[in-house]
C-alpha cells in the first residue's frame, strides 16, 4: 500500500482529535487527552501502559522494526507476533516501528515526544540516556514532560548494572527464600508477581506526577525498581525483622494450609474467628475439641506441634470431596476455598459477575478474549477501544499527527527508518 493511499485513509477516519476522544458512557475517560510515548516491552512496563490506555490515555508504542516487543516472539504461536502473550498487555496502544540506531529515527521520535505528557521505559538503567532520550535532554525541550522509568535495581548501587527480571528480583529481595516450611526448597513463583507489582507502582508514580503537574506546571522524573517493589511487598515482615529480629511467615501458620481431598484440594485459613481450632474440630467432625489437648491448647503450642496437628487435618480432608469440606468449613464461619486451576477460575461465575473477561476483534486473529482492567469506576469504567496493534501498524498515522508530510514519510520508509 502506498503512502498516498495510507494518507487518504487516515484523513477519512480521523476527527479533530488525533486519536479520537476516549469516552465511556459518553463521559471522557480520566486520562483522555494524555499522550504517552511508550518504550516498554515484555510485561512490567506494558502492564502499566495498558492500564493507562484502558482509562483513556493515547499510548504510542515504540517498537524495533521487524522484531518488535520481545513478547511478540516469546512463544511459538500460530498467530506469530500477534500471539496471546502480546495481545494480553498491549491493547489501547498504537505501534510505531522506528529504527532508533539511526539519526533519522531518533529525530522522528524526538518530534513525537516534543508534546508528549509522559515518556515511559523499562530498559536497563542508562539505556534511554545513551539513546539521547534521558530526562535532562527531554526536559530541556519540554519542561512539562514526565519521564518514567522502571528498572531492575535503579541507577545507583552495586546491582545498577544488572538487568531486571521477575525471578531475579524474587531471589535478591528475599521473597524466593520465604516458603511455608524449611523442608521446602526455594522456587520461582510461577506468575510474574514482581513484574506486575512494579508495573502498578510505575503507573501510580505517573498518576502522582500528572497530579503534581496540574499544580506546578512542570513535569518530573518517576523511577521505580523491581527490587524496591518486592521489598515493599514484604513491609510487615520487614518491619518485624528490623525491629524484633524475627521473621513472620504467614504461610507457616499452624491452622492454615492446603489439604488434599478425594477430588482436589481445599485452602483453609484458621484465623480471624474466635476459637478457630474448636471450629475446625467441629467442621471436620472430630470426636473431640482439639483445643482440649495440652499440645494444641494455645497458639504457641500449636506452632510447636504443627506437624502433628496438620496430620489430623490432612487425614480427615482426604476422606471426602472438596465441595463437602468447603461447606463444612463455611458452616463454622471459617475462611476457605477450593483450589482452582486457572481454567476453573476463568470459568467461575464470580469472574463473569465481575465482568473480568472482555472481547475484541483483531483484523488478523479474529475474536480475542482478554482480562478486563480490575479497577471499576462507576461513571468512567475502563474501555477497550483498540486491540493490540500489529507491528508498525500506526507508523503513518502517528507521523502525520506529528507534522510529517507524506513525502517525508515515504523517504523514511525507503531508508528503512520506518518498517
Amino acid at each position: 500500500m502506498s503512502t498516498d493511499t495510507l494518507l487518504d485513509e487516515f484523513e477519512e477516519t480521523t476527527t479533530a482529535s488525533p486519536a479520537g476522544a476516549a469516552k465511556s458512557n459518553g463521559i471522557p475517560l480520566p486520562l483522555d487527552g494524555i499522550k504517552i510515548v511508550d518504550f516498554t516491552q515484555v510485561f512490567m512496563g506494558p502492564s502499566c501502559t495498558q492500564l493507562l490506555g484502558d482509562y483513556g490515555a493515547d499510548i504510542i508504542k515504540v517498537e524495533r522494526p521487524g522484531v518488535g516487543d520481545i513478547s511478540r516472539n516469546s512463544f511459538p504461536d500460530k498467530d506469530g507476533q500477534d500471539n496471546p502473550i502480546f495481545l494480553s498487555i498491549n491493547r489501547n496502544k498504537r505501534s510505531v516501528s522506528v529504527d532508533t540506531r539511526t539519526d533519522e529515527g531518533k529525530a522522528v521520535l524526538r518530534r513525537v515526544m516534543a508534546d508528549a505528557d509522559v515518556v515511559v521505559s523499562n530498559f536497563r538503567s542508562g539505556v534511554m540516556e545513551r539513546m539521547g532520550f534521558g530526562y535532562e535532554e527531554l526536559k530541556a525541550e519540554n519542561p512539562r514532560i514526565i519521564w518514567a522509568s522502571g528498572t531492575g535495581f535503579g541507577p545507583v548501587g552495586p546491582y545498577s548494572h544488572k538487568g531486571g527480571q521477575d525471578a531475579i528480583a524474587q531471589a535478591y529481595s528475599g521473597v524466593m527464600w520465604r516458603r511455608e516450611s524449611d523442608d521446602q526448597k526455594p522456587a520461582i513463583y510461577p506468575t510474574t508477581l514482581c513484574d506486575y507489582i512494579t508495573g502498578m507502582h510505575l503507573m501510580q508514580g505517573i498518576l502522582l506526577a500528572l497530579r503534581t503537574r496540574e499544580a506546578s506546571g512542570f513535569g518530573q522524573k518517576v523511577e521505580v525498581t523491581m527490587y524496591d517493589s518486592m521489598l515493599h511487598l514484604q513491609m510487615q515482615e520487614a518491619c518485624m525483622q528490623l525491629n524484633r529480629g524475627y521473621e513472620v511467615n504467614w504461610g507457616a501458620m499452624p491452622l492454615s494450609g492446603v489439604f488434599e481431598t478425594t477430588d482436589g484440594a481445599v485452602c483453609m485459613v484458621g484465623g480471624f474467628t474466635p476459637d478457630p481450632l474448636a471450629r475446625i474440630s467441629e467442621a471436620l467432625g472430630l470426636d473431640e475439641d482439639l483445643t482440649q489437648r495440652p499440645e494444641f491448647a494455645n497458639l504457641e503450642q500449636q506452632f510447636k506441634h504443627k506437624p502433628a496437628l496438620q496430620a489430623i487435618f490432612r487425614e480427615r480432608m482426604a476422606t471426602n470431596t472438596t465441595e463437602y469440606w468447603t461447606n463444612q468449613l463455611e458452616s463454622q464461619g471459617l475462611l476457605n476455598a477450593p483450589v482452582h486451576t486457572l481454567e476453573q477460575a476463568l470459568a467461575d461465575a464470580q469472574t463473569e459477575a465481575n465482568g473480568m473477561i472482555v472481547e475484541a476483534e483483531h483484523p488478523g486473529v479474529g475474536t480475542v478474549k482478554m482480562l478486563n482492567a480490575p479497577i471499576r469506576l462507576s461513571a468512567t469504567p475502563p474501555s477497550v477501544r483498540r486491540v493490540a496493534p500489529r507491528l508498525g501498524e500506526h507508523n503513518v498515522e502517528v507521523l502525520l499527527e506529528n507534522g510529517f508530510d507524506a513525502e517525508t514519510i515515504e523517504r523514511l520508509q525507503k531508508l528503512g527508518v520506518l518498517r
